[in-house]
């Protein structure tokens, strides 16, 4: 997973410290420094336990490891700090070589990129921000075929957000990242997002952003890291006490150009204007007057919207909803899902498919899953589930299978007796089968094919209909 998104890491505490002499010594930030020689520089399970003791040879040399890896001094003498230097890790992952592409080598298989900037935040203004990003496009654009053209409305190729940290970013690539981009490809991919609680400036006495941008767009573009000091892909971020001009190395150069060649002529270098380009590569329309959707949940305040193999992401804090690859965040479900909901007194996610169903906290799957929905009191000719919603004011879920539904106490998880009853009976109103829902604000949504339709259940009636894409702020 580490390969599909860089993440942008602040300085660690300056407190790793290891003498290289054999003096056995407690130390006092072994559980850090274990955990960070065991995510980052595979440490091995013979040499954990030693993690406390300084006198671990192994644990030295991966602490030497880890200086020489990027091209840092290796410090020789007693008590050296290994991260108070000239740099900042740009990512946790250890470097091997010069340039270096993502896994599959993943390119964008058209000249033309469009690119689109959602939004902005208060440290920068527009004009500056829009400048930033605009000069860091050219640096890729003069030493490659490639052009950039801006879309302001619509699904560009790279989408740039400043989006708040979020329970799943954050346990994907942990809280200290302050920007994530993604390699070429459809949805998700090739997009940057930018975390807007950082000190983003126009100068050095925060976060450059001219500097992180041009970076992030190399990711954007193909490029993974490189351990050449001078290379913008380089790892470590420059001091920002340090008067650093923004360029591409010669690293970074024969690194782009193994991807996409060297430029064209500057006469075959012009932008397409955005009413010429075609939007049909996009694997979903979010405003499709036709859009359905297989199945939907909040969770943890937001919204997720599934269809086919994505999902679009719906949060209080973004007007327009983001479309995610499924299997970025859950490697192992299957597509085209059948039905979701929260239990929010468990912080858990119950995930359907057929006759089968797992169970989720934020990305992380539950162990023991999937298990069948047999186990849950259904009869052996129910064979899927079409949507379910859960009331977490009676601690009631319902499920809807066909014209159906069946309710489920999650108290004593069991289901209620005297169902399945019939849907249009209590439920009056909704005669269309169902094949999403959810709850929002004391009212049940429910969705068949392009139509939403809302439900009061206290006064038990229909009070709207709608266009299903009418939920994704279409």
């Amino acid at each position: 997973m580490k390969n599909l998104m860089i993440c942008v890491l602040l300085c660690l505490p300056a407190c790793l410290a290891y003498p290289l002499d054999k003096t056995v010594k407690e130390e006092p930030n072994a559980d850090f420094v274990q955990k960070y020689l065991e995510n980052y520089y595979n440490l091995g399970n013979d040499t954990k336990q030693s993690v406390r003791r300084n006198d671990s040879n192994a644990v030295v040399k991966k602490i030497q490891e880890m200086q020489k890896s990027p091209g840092l001094k290796v410090m020789k003498k007693q008590d050296f700090d290994v991260l108070k230097g000239r740099f900042r890790p740009i990512c946790a992952d250890t470097i091997a070589g010069h340039y270096s592409r993502f896994p599959g080598s993943p390119k964008w298989k058209k000249s033309n990129i469009t690119y689109r900037i959602v939004n902005y935040i208060p440290q920068l203004s527009i004009e500056a921000t829009d400048s930033a990003i605009e000069k860091a496009l050219k640096l890729w654009e003069e030493v490659t075929p490639l052009t950039f053209t801006r879309l302001y409305d619509g699904e560009a190729d790279i989408m740039m957000y400043f989006i708040r940290r979020d329970h799943i970013e954050i346990a994907y690539f942990g809280g200290s990242s302050i920007a994530v981009a993604f390699p070429p490809g459809p949805g998700i991919n090739g997009d940057i997002h930018f975390y807007d609680d950082e000190p983003w400036t126009e100068d050095y006495s925060g976060i450059n952003f001219l500097l992180v941008a041009a970076h992030e767009i190399g990711h954007s573009l193909g490029l993974f890291h490189s351990n050449d000091p001078e290379a913008l892909m380089y790892m470590f971020y420059k001091d920002p006490t340090e008067q650093y001009q923004v360029h591409l190395s010669q690293d970074d150069v024969n690194g782009i150009q193994s991807i996409y060649g060297p430029p064209s002529s500057s006469s075959d270098k012009i932008a397409v204007p955005k009413e010429f380009i075609s939007t049909q590569s996009e694997p979903l329309v979010r405003c499709d007057p036709e859009l359905s959707f297989d199945a939907i949940t909040t969770i943890r305040g937001e919204t997720l919207f599934f269809k086919d193999r994505y999902f679009w992401r719906k949060t209080y804090m973004h007007h327009i909803p983001i479309l995610y690859s499924t299997s970025l965040f859950w490697p192992t479900l299957p597509s085209k899902l059948d039905a979701a909901y929260e239990a929010e007194t468990m912080d858990t996610v119950f995930i359907f498919k057929g006759n089968q169903f797992w169970a989720t906290k934020g990305n992380i799957l539950e162990a023991g899953y999937p298990r069948s929905i047999y186990t849950l009191g259904f009869p052996p000719n129910v064979q899927k589930i079409d949507a379910a919603i859960s009331d977490v004011e009676n601690g009631k879920t319902y499920f809807f299978v066909e014209n159906t539904y069946w309710r489920f106490d999650e108290n004593s998880q069991s289901m209620d007796q005297g169902f399945p009853r019939m849907i249009n009976e209590d439920f009056p109103g909704v005669e269309q089968k169902i094949d999403a829902a959810f709850q929002k604000s004391g009212f049940f949504y429910f969705f068949s094919g392009p139509l939403q339709i809302e439900f009061d259940p206290n006064a038990k009636m229909v009070t709207k209909h709608v266009r299903a894409n009418s939920i994704l702020d279409c």
